[in-house]
């Protein structure tokens, strides 16, 4: 995962992607959001962990992302679980959707957070998925790892 500053801060992130998916690059992305959305994030009131991203035209939509209802809005408010349009460069919408459509390519989000400039971002992955020997397999390095730090641990 890469390194965040501290005047990064983190509103949602999707941890069990580097579990499910073999992410091969990540793209920084902004989103368009309603008000509403803005102060429920500044809350912290937001999952990616079941979202994705996918092209509906020639744009790419952030879908199944949860934004909880702002509680001081009342009538106003947004609907939790809408598509939201991420914001790309012309260049790399055009070179994602190509990869997207390509077989076993997908957009997971990764992490959700506000920039230096307070502007909200997603980092998206471009994933594969995992088969279930992948991940059986990432089980065991773990484990294996966590084994190796401890006998090292006793050694010294």
């Amino acid at each position: 995962m890469r390194n965040v500053d501290k005047e990064i801060r983190m509103i949602a992130q999707n941890k069990r992607a580097y579990h499910d998916y073999f992410i091969e690059e990540e793209i920084e992305a902004g989103i368009v959001l309603k008000g509403t959305e803005v102060k429920s994030l500044r809350c912290s009131k937001a999952s990616i962990a079941e979202s994705y991203a996918d092209n509906i035209g020639e744009e790419i939509f952030l879908l199944g992302a949860t934004i909880q209802e702002y509680s001081k809005a009342r009538i106003f408010n947004h609907y939790p679980k809408r598509q939201r349009k991420l914001l790309l460069h012309k260049r790399e919408l055009k070179r994602l959707i190509g990869l997207i459509k390509r077989r076993g390519y997908t957009l997971i989000p990764l992490t959700l957070y506000f920039n230096k400039r307070n502007i909200a971002k997603v980092s998206l992955g471009l994933a594969k998925g995992k088969k279930n020997y992948d991940k059986r397999e990432a089980i065991k390095q773990k484990d294996w790892d966590r084994t190796k730090s401890r006998m090292m641990k006793t050694y010294q």
